[in-house]
């Protein structure tokens, strides 16, 4: 099994690791085709059936990646969630700076789907962004032969998540003091990044904060 390297203190319990994914799931997915590591940036839908998390989505078809995707058990997907540069000079004692953040690598099994089974991972996605939109487009209010021709230009994929590792890193090595300052910093940003860190660390440590 491929294990990122997690100090114990910033590991993320299951389903702490599944929220990110499902709160982010905008992910980079990695694969290796003879030898070279490819990339795609790819939205998703992640789902749980049966004690097992699956993830859908879709390529170009133009992209390499379509080569090594079918029955595929090296796939990795990255999720990215809140992160921020951390100055030193929020803390009581001389330090370096830092970067915080909250990470979730997924590997599986991947497969190539298509024909019906495609048509309701869009189906379901579409609903997903859409069916809450003032006139949103939903699949069933798009020209038949309008998805007919589109969907021959992408490639539809299912991952059987096997392992998930997340980690976050949020000043848990941190004084009650510094902890405390570091929210209060971030939360004089204007970038919605550094407020949802804020966020995260006053929700882990709510005794601080009331």
């Amino acid at each position: 099994m491929i294990i990122v390297y997690i100090p114990k203190q910033y590991r993320m319990n299951h389903d702490e690791a599944v929220q990110i994914m499902k709160s982010n799931p905008f992910a980079l997915l990695i694969t290796v085709y003879k030898y070279r590591p490819l990339a795609t940036h790819i939205p998703l839908e992640i789902r749980e059936e049966e004690g097992k998390i699956y993830v859908t989505g879709h390529i170009a078809y133009g992209n390499m990646q379509k080569k090594n995707l079918d029955n595929n058990s090296d796939v990795l997907l990255i999720f990215q969630g809140p992160h921020a540069y951390f100055s030193s000079s929020w803390y009581q004692c001389e330090e370096v700076p830092t970067w915080d953040y909250l990470a979730v690598h997924a590997y599986g099994i991947a497969r190539v789907i298509n024909g019906d089974e495609l048509k309701l991972a869009l189906d379901v996605m579409h609903k997903h962004y859409e069916s809450h939109r003032d006139n949103g487009r939903t699949w069933d209010t798009f020209d038949p032969e309008l998805l007919k021709s589109e969907m021959k230009g992408i490639v539809g994929l299912e991952i059987e998540i096997t392992s998930i590792q997340g980690m976050a890193k949020m000043s848990q090595n941190r004084n009650e003091t510094d902890y405390k300052l570091i929210v209060k910093e971030l939360e004089k940003s204007h970038e919605q990044e550094e407020i949802q860190v804020a966020q995260w660390m006053r929700e882990q440590r709510k005794e601080l904060f009331n």
